[in-house]
């Protein structure tokens, strides 16, 4: 495009911070000298060749996140199976079931345990996978790499070495860590964004070295050589040390010159750089950390319900192993048909001791039922099912951006179930990160119309209360119309006819379409505008669509102001190498006129500074320098003549503040030329000095110049609420959950967001803990913290003596006084106060501070956190937590690539956790509790069999029959409960949020509920070994008179234990498909196909089993009998239980299980509002916490008004 060859030609090195003048070759800073280890990297450039050997054999540009490769595969992934207890003790019994001890054939233990752990290993190799193929991706991306003959061939980034010259072009990503060359800019300037480094969606500027501006040429590479020496590789993203020996002389490189792997270049047609860290080495890689290793409570509580059953299969072992060895030592020498001792030497009776040792081995192996192998691989199927589930869930898709929800991992489903405390970041979470300039003051006079969403919230609330009222204020002036007629002037609706235009909200005819010339202050009115057009670092970009300009800015702040000087017609519209041209429109002919301002310095935004200036030239000769900054630090920085409409602007400023709007302070000075070259002198000398106060003296020379300044006014712009933001936080008040605001935002902004969001509300008692005095020394800061501790002694005391039960307290500190608070011997005191408090917002906070806040939550409280950002400031506190959830917003998706869960927007959060995550959490209790119940039930028998056979260790179930029960028989049905179980529907979770309270009071997985259903399955045992027994014992069972043998009655006692465990989980499933009807079905009938399959094999294979279904048992009535009768009395106690509970302790979801069964929501909906109304946690934020109070307060006024009618009434019944 030709407008992109003209910019081409722009020289950029004035727009920059301290940037705008060159210093000459002989003023340049001196090479680095290094000393010490740390510096030893040499890059030959244009040679890749010598860097394929030692010692300059540098990483390969080759990508690698995956967990495993082909080679470390195996030991690895097998090393991850057997960290688990259960895993080891199952191998242990496999090794043994080759020995002449063990009572089971060797497959029937090792069968189950290369399954289970096949299957888990085959779901590592497709995670594995999965990952390989974006790295994968990643490493196939093409950018053009000299070959050393003058010409740039596309290359794959993967095969790309240290010392490549590559040629990056616009809107691609940086294939390693580059040194800046060239440009297509004629003096060396280009744009990067780094949103995949930092999170920032502003663009940075890179320069490249003077003495390389003129490889500006494909051909001219051909003879390019040149050696940079440098750090070693480090993850310092804004850091570097090195040197470029070029041409004999040796320059030195700092960060302004490297281009970082995976940011990308904009707004620049290409970029010549030569590889100096590739791969690994690279810094974006260095910074890559490991996400810390998540295990769910659940999951940690289910190895100690391992350890207990473990406990107790040692108990049992040794007890048969005690019995056996009596036995043998008392009675074995009579039972002359053993022939003892035997030849193995198993049972000796002169060697009881010896001979009870080796029964323990034995007991230890037979009753390992007791502990489900199949547990660990059903649940992970059983996640990544729900996961699945999450993932397509077309309620927490969006549609604006089609990004559905998202679960990272699986293995923390339940966890969502739990959640206690949830820890937020504030812009781009709750907010959208999107500027709207929505008001503005100038001379003293406010301009704007349109409220803030803020402001909305207020004058909707203010309505309500007045409704609420009603009579009560007819005692005013006005009455109660005039309330609202005074309302509805003050807060104007945000819908207008107008086309909307992003980033401009402002609404007032005062100052649109030149109407501003007819206001008082005109001149004032003229220089605003023009600080807002001139005032900046932003690339303009001609659409030709719309015949309009769109901007490239730093920040979204920035961008805001260009869009409303442009509406305001100073619309921004070109730059050169020394001057910002502005359209101008003409107040009276509406025609545009462009005017060129010469750029003569600029100071730029940093954090430190909180402003910049620009000092221009205009047509007629006058320098300014035109500034913005925060507020505190230009009012600081006014002249006494300056100070005309200080007091107005405040004034104004206090307002937007409590709008909830985000505000600047603009101002300016003019200057004489004999001062500007006086002060650029000392500028220049500042530049181009050498040594470590460099940066000082930059910072001194540009406080000299931004003094005395002349106040114009004022900007007001809103980072719009997501939608959905305040319905969300009612709804997770109401669940019983806490939300803690971690912002870096300044405090007066992050109260207004509480405000909008009902985190505070008029009423509540705000605790403000902050700082008074500067850390200037050691005495100051122990006054400090004396001054902090006072604060939160005297606010917890106030808590403890408040006698209001409804009262509601919200603590606010600044990330200074944090610093304090989160001191070892201070942060628990700090954090029982905030425990106490109905909200808290931690305001100006870092990413650190956000990581060790969440960490104290933690750890302090011992209850489930989560954390949710969007940003790369919020990934230590993302990963910090037990959950991190992370928003795909504009910020990049550094959060989003740390989370365990990802979603589009905030208000997603609320299914995700009421629906999803209470569903999970019981799921999940109940399928573990069930599994456990299972194999007691399954595993004693064995042991009662043992025990009855005199500890001989003879297994009265065939080994086939003991491979089968949990990988087949009974593995299905549990696996439809963990998925597909619902107590209620998702509408009745978001009606009854209460019932979301399950969770983190663990009401479904604490020890009275898994003794409970461990002592079920003890019960279950007792019934199938003993009526088995009983019935079959010494009595004909077939039609000739044969009584039952062994295999007769363990296969009939193995059918009862299939039909109870079926029958029971039936009974603890509350909704059923078709899906949970066929599996249990589709589970017993594969019992008796197994055996009647299995009965047809020979002898040899299927032993004492052969024809046993056909010929033995389903011609015997008392089999089936027995099945009746066993099953029935197995699950009579169950049954008994939760029909007792629901009659007469029935918990929440049992009631709305009732209601909605006989259709009593649609019949009296009466009953169904009162009982939503019940199923409420009582909280004391959210909008439901407002209304709640409101309605306390009509009550207390019902209650004086009664007071004082009562006597009245009573001496008027006396007359």
């Amino acid at each position: 495009m030709a407008h992109g060859r003209i910019r081409a030609k722009i020289k950029r090195s004035s727009l920059y911070t301290f940037g705008c003048i060159r210093p000459p070759r002989e003023s340049t800073d001196e090479p680095h000298l290094f000393r010490g280890p740390g510096f030893s990297r040499h890059v030959c450039c244009n040679q890749p060749q010598l860097h394929q050997k030692k010692p300059l054999k540098y990483s390969k540009n080759y990508i690698s996140t995956t967990k495993y490769n082909v080679i470390t595969f195996l030991p690895k992934a097998l090393f991850e199976q057997f960290r688990r207890v259960a895993n080891v003790y199952f191998l242990l019994a496999a090794f043994l079931s080759l020995t002449p001890v063990s009572p089971f054939s060797a497959y029937s233990m090792i069968a189950p345990l290369a399954f289970v752990i096949g299957i888990s290993m085959c779901k590592e190799a497709v995670e594995n996978w999965h990952r390989f193929m974006q790295d994968m991706k990643v490493n196939m991306r093409k950018v053009r790499v000299h070959n050393g003959e003058g010409d740039f061939l596309p290359k794959p980034w993967m095969n790309i070495c240290v010392g490549d010259v590559v040629k990056v072009e616009k809107d691609q990503f940086f294939p390693a860590d580059l040194l800046l060359l060239s440009s297509s800019y004629e003096d060396g300037i280009c744009y990067v964004e780094t949103m995949n480094l930092d999170g920032e969606t502003n663009l940075k500027v890179k320069r490249a070295l003077e003495t390389t501006l003129t490889l500006d040429d494909d051909s001219i590479f051909k003879d390019f050589r040149a050696t940079i020496k440098c750090e070693d590789p480090n993850p310092n993203l804004y850091t570097f040390v090195g040197n470029l020996e070029y041409e004999r002389q040796v320059f030195p490189v700092d960060p302004s010159q490297i281009l970082l792997r995976d940011s990308k270049l904009r707004n620049t047609g290409h970029v010549y750089g030569v590889v100096i860290f590739s791969g690994h080495d690279s810094k974006v890689m260095q910074n890559a950390t490991k996400s810390p290793s998540k295990r769910s409570t659940i999951e940690k509580q289910m190895d100690k319900i391992i350890y207990v059953l473990f406990t107790l299969l040692v108990l049992i072992s040794l007890i048969s192993s005690t019995g056996f060895a009596i036995k043998t030592k008392t009675q074995m020498p009579s039972w002359w048909y053993l022939q003892a001792p035997d030849a193995d030497g198993l049972y000796d009776p002169n060697r009881a001791a010896a001979s009870g040792f080796y029964h323990l081995v034995t007991a230890l192996i037979l009753y390992g039922y007791l502990i489900p192998i199949s547990l660990y691989v059903s649940i992970e199927l059983v996640k990544v099912l729900q996961a699945l589930f999450i993932n397509q869930d077309i309620h927490m898709y969006d549609e604006e951006t089609g990004t559905p929800a998202q679960a990272r991992t699986s293995n923390l489903n339940e966890e969502l179930g739990m959640v206690d405390t949830i820890l937020s970041d504030k812009t781009g979470t709750l907010t959208c990160n999107q500027m709207d300039f929505l008001k503005c003051s100038i001379a003293g006079i406010p301009y704007g119309m349109r409220s803030s969403e803020v402001e909305l919230a207020a004058a909707s609330q203010m309505a309500m209360d007045l409704e609420g009222h009603g009579g009560d204020f007819s005692g005013r002036p006005g009455g109660h119309n005039g309330s609202e007629i005074e309302l509805d002037t003050v807060v104007t609706p945000r819908e207008s006819s107008q086309t909307a235009i992003k980033g401009f909200s402002f609404e007032d005819n005062r100052l649109m379409n030149g109407n501003w010339s007819r206001e008082n202050n005109p001149d004032v009115l003229l220089l605003f505008f023009r600080i807002l057009a001139l005032c900046h670092t932003a690339i303009p970009e001609y659409n030709e669509e719309t015949d309009t300009y769109s901007y490239e800015a730093e920040s979204p702040d920035e961008g805001a102001f260009l869009v409303a000087a442009r509406e305001f017609g100073f619309e921004f519209c070109k730059r050169t190498q020394s001057s910002i041209f502005v359209r101008e429109r003409h107040f009276s002919s509406q025609e545009f006129v462009e005017r060129e301002f010469k750029l003569l310095n600029l100071l730029d935004f940093t954090s430190k500074r909180k402003r910049m200036s620009v000092i221009v030239q205009d047509e007629t000769g006058q320098i300014y320098l035109l500034c913005k900054g925060a507020d505190s630090i230009i009012f600081d920085r006014l002249s006494k003549n300056g100070r005309v409409f200080e007091e107005a602007t405040t004034k104004h400023l206090n307002d937007y503040g409590e709008a909830g709007l985000r505000t600047l302070a603009l101002a300016y000075k003019k200057l004489e030329p004999s001062e500007y070259v006086a002060w650029n002198d000392e500028f220049i000398k500042a530049k181009t000095s050498i040594g470590g106060d460099r940066d000082i003296m930059l910072e001194r020379v540009s406080d000299m110049m931004e003094k005395d300044l002349i106040l114009v006014g004022a900007t007001a712009v809103e980072d719009k609420l997501q939608p959905g933001v305040p319905q969300c936080i009612d709804k997770l008040a109401q669940a019983g959950l806490k939300l803690w605001v971690l912002t870096g935002d300044k405090m007066e902004t992050a109260i207004n967001i509480g405000f909008a969001c009902s985190l505070l509300r008029q009423g509540m008692k705000q605790i403000c803990i902050s700082t008074n005095v500067d850390m200037l020394n050691q005495d100051t800061k122990k006054a400090q913290k004396e001054s902090i501790v006072m604060q939160i002694t005297n606010a917890s005391q106030m808590i403890k003596l408040e006698k209001d039960p409804h009262a509601a307290f919200a603590l606010i500190i600044d990330g200074k006084t944090l610093t304090y608070a989160l001191e070892e011997d201070l942060k628990h005191q700090f954090l029982n106060l905030a425990v106490d408090c109905a909200s808290v917002i931690c305001c100006r906070v870092s990413p650190k501070q956000k990581a060790l806040v969440t960490r104290l939550v933690k750890e302090g409280t011992g209850k489930t956190t989560l954390a949710i950002g969007d940003g790369a400031n919020d990934v230590g506190m993302i990963q910090e937590a037990d959950i991190g959830v992370g928003i795909s917003g504009v910020e990049g998706m550094q959060a989003v690539m740390a989370s365990d869960f990802s979603i589009a927007q905030f208000r997603f959060l609320e299914r995700l956790l009421v629906v999803h995550g209470h569903w999970c959490y019981k799921r999940i209790a109940q399928m573990i509790c069930y599994f456990f119940y299972k194999n007691i039930a399954f595993g004693l028998t064995l042991f009662y069999f043992e025990a009855f056979t005199g500890f001989s260790g003879q297994s009265v179930y065939d080994d086939w029959y003991m491979l089968l029960f949990n990988v087949v028989l009974t593995s299905l049905p549990v696996i439809a409960l963990g998925v597909f179980e619902q107590d209620v529907s998702s509408d009745i979770c978001l009606q009854f949020p209460a019932l979301y309270q399950q969770g983190p009071r663990n009401l479904f997985f604490d020890w009275y509920r898994i003794f409970g259903w461990m002592g079920n399955g003890l019960y279950c045992s007792l019934i199938v070994f003993f009526l088995n027994i009983i019935i079959f014992y010494d009595q004909a069972f077939r039609i000739g008179g044969q009584t039952a043998d062994m295999t007769v009655v363990g296969t009939a006692m193995f059918t009862c234990v299939i039909y109870a465990v079926n029958c029971q989980i039936a009974l603890t499933m509350s909704h059923f498909t078709w899906i949970q009807h066929f599996l249990i079905g589709f589970s017993i009938l594969a019992w008796y196909v197994f055996l009647v399959l299995y009965g047809m094999m020979s002898p040899e294979l299927s032993g004492n089993a052969y024809q046993i279904f056909v010929e033995a048992l389903a011609p015997a009535p008392i089999f089936w009998l027995s099945i009746l009768l066993v099953t029935v009395a197995c699950n009579l106690p169950y049954l008994a239980h939760i029909s007792f509970q629901r009659s007469f302790n029935p918990m929440d979801h049992h009631v709305i299980q009732e209601i909605k069964y006989y259709k009593k929501d649609v019949e009296d909906r009466h009953m169904w509002t009162r009982e939503r109304s019940k199923a409420r946690q009582e909280t004391k934020i959210g909008f439901s916490a407002r209304v709640d109070a409101k309605i306390r307060h009509l009550r207390q006024m019902l209650q004086k008004k009664s007071s004082v009618l009562s006597p009245r009434v009573a001496l008027a019944a006396t007359r």
